[in-house]
Formats: C-alpha cells, sequence, structure tokens
C-alpha cells in the first residue's frame, strides 16, 4: 500500500490490490484489480462518521487538498474540509477512482496479469453496478460495513443511487445531484459524438496507440469530443454570462479562422484534456452511464426504488441540459407513489448547467450540511 499525506485536512492516498474475482453485471470476471482511494479526516472508534464521495466520468479519487507541488486542489474542495459542509473535522471521508478510469484503479491501460501487456480491448465492459460493488469489497476489507452517507454528482450521483438500492442498509443518507434514474437519449447522443470522434482519429489507432505519445501530444479527435461535452455540461445563459460575444483580440473578424472566445475556450480545454485522460478509459466510461438504468433487473423503475430504506436526498438543477431536473423530479415522484417518506427533492435555482454541482457549491452546501449533520 502506497501512502501520500497532506496534513491540513489528513489527506492519504492508497491503493489495495484484490485477488479475487470481481463477477461483472455482463457476466465476464475481473481479477486481480486494483482500486486507488483518497481519505480525508479521521476515523472514529465506531466507525460511525463514514462519508463516501464517488467522483464523476473524468473526476477521481482526488477530490480534496493538493498534493505538494500541486496547484489545483480536488474536484470537490469546495465542499470538503475542515469547517466546510463535509467537514473533515468531524467526518472521515473516502473517494475511490471506479474501476475502468485512468488514475490507478484497474482499467482498459492497466497490465493484463499474467501476460503484462495492457487490457486494451480486453477489458470487460464496466456498468456502474460493477463501480459501486467494487467499492464495497474495498469498504469490506477495510472494515466498514455500514457508513454515514453517500454522496455524488452526476455519474456519482449514479453510484449514489444504485447504492441506495443494491446495498439498501449499508448507509444513512444517500445524496445524489445533477443525475438521472435512466441515462436519456440526449445524453447518449453527445457521448456518441465524443466516441466517434476517437474512434475516428488515425492516431488513436483502433485503441493500440502509445499511451506515452498521447500524454505528450494530445488526441485531436478525443479533443473535439470534449468540446461536445463541454457543450452539454453549460446552458446558454452561462455562456453568454461567460463568453458573450467576445472576440480574440489578436484576430481579426472577417479571418477565416479567426475565434470568438468561446471558441477559444473550448479547443483550450478540448485539447488539455486529452493530454491526461485516456481515451480508452473514456470509451468504457461512457459507455457505462449509456447503459444506466436504476430499472434494469426489476419489473419498473417503482419496484426498484421500492429497495430503498436510506434516506435519500435528490438535488437538481433548474438549466441542467444534461440530466433534466425532470429526471430527478420523476424519481422523487415514484417514491412518493410507494410510500417512501424518507426523502426529499429539491431544484435549486441556477442558470450555470449541469457543472453547476462542481461550480456553485454555495448554492447547496448548507443544504448537504443540514442533510449529514441531521
Amino acid at each position: 500500500m502506497k501512502e501520500v499525506e497532506n496534513l491540513s485536512l489528513n489527506l492519504q492516498t492508497h491503493t489495495q490490490h484484490f485477488t479475487n474475482p470481481l463477477y461483472l453485471e455482463s457476466g465476464r470476471i475481473l481479477e486481480p484489480y486494483d482500486i486507488t482511494y483518497e481519505t480525508y479526516g479521521e476515523l472514529n472508534e465506531d466507525k460511525s462518521n463514514v462519508i463516501v464521495v464517488c467522483h464523476a466520468l473524468t473526476g477521481s479519487h482526488h477530490a480534496a487538498g493538493t498534493y505538494e507541488g500541486e496547484n489545483k486542489a480536488g474536484w470537490w474542495d469546495g465542499l470538503i474540509g475542515p469547517a466546510k459542509a463535509i467537514d473533515t473535522d468531524k467526518y472521515f471521508v473516502i473517494c475511490s477512482n471506479v474501476i475502468g478510469s485512468c488514475f490507478g484503479s484497474t482499467g482498459p491501460m492497466s497490465l493484463q496479469h499474467p501476460h503484462h501487456e495492457y487490457y486494451r480491448y480486453k477489458f470487460p465492459v464496466v456498468t456502474i453496478k460493477d463501480m459501486i460493488k467494487a467499492q464495497r469489497i474495498l469498504f469490506d476489507r477495510l472494515d466498514i460495513h455500514r457508513v454515514h452517507a453517500i454522496i455524488g454528482g452526476s455519474m456519482g450521483g449514479m453510484q449514489a443511487l444504485q447504492f441506495a438500492i443494491h446495498y439498501p442498509n449499508f448507509a444513512k443518507h444517500i445524496i445524489s445531484l445533477a443525475s438521472t434514474y435512466a441515462t436519456q437519449p440526449w445524453a447518449i447522443a453527445f457521448n456518441k459524438v465524443a466516441q466517434e470522434s476517437i474512434l475516428n482519429d488515425p492516431n488513436f489507432k483502433q485503441g493500440y496507440y502509445d499511451p506515452k505519445t498521447i500524454a505528450q501530444e494530445g488526441l485531436n479527435g478525443m479533443a473535439v469530443g470534449r468540446m461536445a461535452g463541454h457543450i452539454s455540461f453549460l446552458s446558454h445563459e452561462s455562456m453568454a454570462q461567460k463568453f458573450g460575444r467576445e472576440y480574440k483580440r489578436t484576430d481579426g473578424l472577417y479571418e477565416l479562422f479567426g475565434k470568438f472566445q468561446v471558441e477559444s475556450y473550448l479547443e483550450y480545454n478540448g485539447h488539455n484534456f486529452t493530454k491526461w485522460f485516456d481515451p480508452l478509459a473514456y470509451l468504457y466510461i461512457t459507455k457505462a452511464i449509456n447503459i444506466f438504468d436504476l430499472a434494469r433487473g426489476f419489473d419498473s423503475l417503482a419496484e426498484a426504488l421500492k429497495k430503498i430504506q436510506a434516506k435519500l436526498h435528490l438535488i437538481s438543477f433548474k438549466d441542467d441540459l444534461l440530466f433534466k431536473n425532470t429526471e430527478m423530479q420523476k424519481i422523487s415522484q415514484i417514491l412518493t407513489e410507494v410510500g417512501n417518506t424518507e426523502h426529499k427533492y429539491i431544484d435549486i435555482e441556477s442558470d450555470y448547467g449541469h457543472d453547476a454541482f462542481l461550480v456553485e457549491i454555495e448554492k447547496f452546501d448548507n443544504y448537504i450540511k443540514e442533510a449529514i449533520d441531521e
């Protein structure tokens, strides 16, 4: 087990190795496998102060704090830490990198045992349910058999909801933000653009690229796909406020390839992204998101939601174009219909778009604090 420590919030990073087979929803098996995870705060004596944080598509286990020499803090640093909504002076927080990702947990560019060659397409398709099953096995190893709360946004919110249904007695509180009960065609369509952009880039080499080359040079096709993704994460209003119709001062208005500021933003973020996120991992994780459906394996969504025992907190954002607030409303409506009185639903007034769960923390952090401190 390797360990990195940041004393300001007791940030520690670990990797656990598992040799027992992980039986996947598809019927395939993954063995052996690793899970990398990060912890914050101190575990109390009776282990009753554990909060599990689940990350989104391009997130990782690094949810808060900074490593030595690092300028950018973890992706939910505004929410996790001393005296913040998820108070690490009070709670012991765990965030693990999902299987299929590229930040330490086993994924398509991990070395396959015993051949020591990259899995690539030999890596099995994993689902959101597989991701939480692997996490549940990790928690068992850590001798954590019940947690105070599970919280996540977007794909993290999918994981939180899946925990609520398939491990109904594992968490006291489940908080799902900017998520859905099943991925809808609009989101699948954006993922399709990204997938096709990757697959049709000749430098992708049909999945047999050199990862070192990608890390240095990026992948143009993936950059285009990521640009499409960024459009779905924002909204008309947030783009207008952020960029307006500002034009690059160094470009002429009548130059064919002159750029508006929004174009420069998409280019920069798209191409930069491809140097730190693996393209095969992107394909596998977007596949998991596309096939996510809480009702799979049940007669209906209502039958699935009847399994929930935790106090469920649903948070949507008004102008989320990727996972519309009506999708979270539907979960709440069905829960009410089946007699669940232990859930709450709020719709946050926001015109930022899907990424509001990462950016506009001040609009919901008090609600999260009240929910977990209840």
